[in-house]
């Protein structure tokens, strides 16, 4: 067989074929650290950026003495959500701040979401901070989000961008079938899945229609029968539904579940990381022996 020509092999080096390979584990366990509101954010009422810091650094130390594999920083309460290149300044800056102390602080990888599809922005806060991935909520496609905007993939000028800025060991974690958004007419899993691959993502998430909504488990089984890369479970994830979703699904993005009582806006629940995390131990052990 011929080989690929070198410039695709050097291409694709860096990379990801599993998520072990950042991870360190099968079926990995992504925990949230959901910023309180930045600057900027409605919700903000101007308690300063110490605050934010050490209420990210608490959600983190609980999410990593419970057991998970990784962490990912997110400006949760940004809300109502600016798209793309509206986001301002400010709160990138807050979030890059922020983000920059959970990785100084962390012993597992971690990574940033910039809600919706903050694209570059991600990828600047990720390079500021140290982090090492990023989720791209839409790489390639078009999609209407929850707050009316038709978006666009970011696919071209991300990839240049990260190249441009020495930033190769960023991993895309990216979305193929988006919570709080719509596809745009014709644009069905296989297709998505087919370009977003084609364009060079480390990994493919899939969730369900909103927060704390998990996907449909056809769906899961079906990206994963059509994809090449890893599949991430983005939504909905919690102790009794994960080993049928890990079934599948190659590990999972999870913080709703973990929060007090299960609600999003309470802080993260030691004994519900303990159970999930057991319950996740359970779906690998699982997984080995219908090898």
């Amino acid at each position: 067989m011929e080989p690929e020509p070198e410039w695709k092999q050097q291409a694709d080096a860096p990379r990801l074929k599993r998520l072990e390979e950042l991870f360190g584990v099968a079926k990995p366990v992504i925990g949230m650290v959901h910023l309180w509101p930045l600057p900027g954010a409605p919700g903000y009422r101007g308690y300063g950026m110490q605050k934010i810091i050490d209420e990210a650094l608490r959600e983190a130390e609980t999410l990593i003495a419970g057991g998970v594999n990784g962490l990912m920083v997110e400006n949760m309460w940004d809300l109502p959500f600016r798209v793309g290149r509206e986001v301002a300044v400010e709160a990138a800056t807050a979030q890059a701040v922020a983000a920059a102390e959970v990785v100084k602080s962390s012993p597992v990888p971690v990574g940033i979401n910039v809600i919706h599809n903050g694209g570059v922005v991600c990828l600047a806060i990720a390079l500021a901070s140290q982090a090492r991935f990023i989720r791209v909520c839409i790489y390639t496609g078009a999609r209407v989000w929850d707050t009316g905007e038709l978006d666009h993939g970011c696919a071209a000028e991300l990839t240049r961008k990260r190249k441009e800025l020495g930033a190769e060991h960023i991993h895309f974690f990216c979305d193929v079938d988006k919570k709080h958004s719509v596809a745009f007419p014709g644009m069905d899993l296989a297709t998505h899945i087919q370009w977003t691959e084609f364009y060079g993502a480390d990994a493919l998430i899939v969730s369900g229609k909103f927060t704390a909504e998990a996907p449909d488990a056809g769906d899961v089984a079906e990206a994963r029968r059509l994809a090449r890369k890893p599949i991430l479970i983005g939504s909905g994830a919690d102790e009794h539904n994960i080993s049928a979703l890990l079934q599948h699904a190659d590990g999972v993005i999870v913080g709703s579940s973990l929060k007090h009582d299960g609600v999003m806006e309470k802080p993260v629940d030691p004994a519900r990381v303990r159970r999930f995390m057991h319950a996740v131990r359970a779906a690998r052990e699982a997984a080995v022996e219908r090898r």
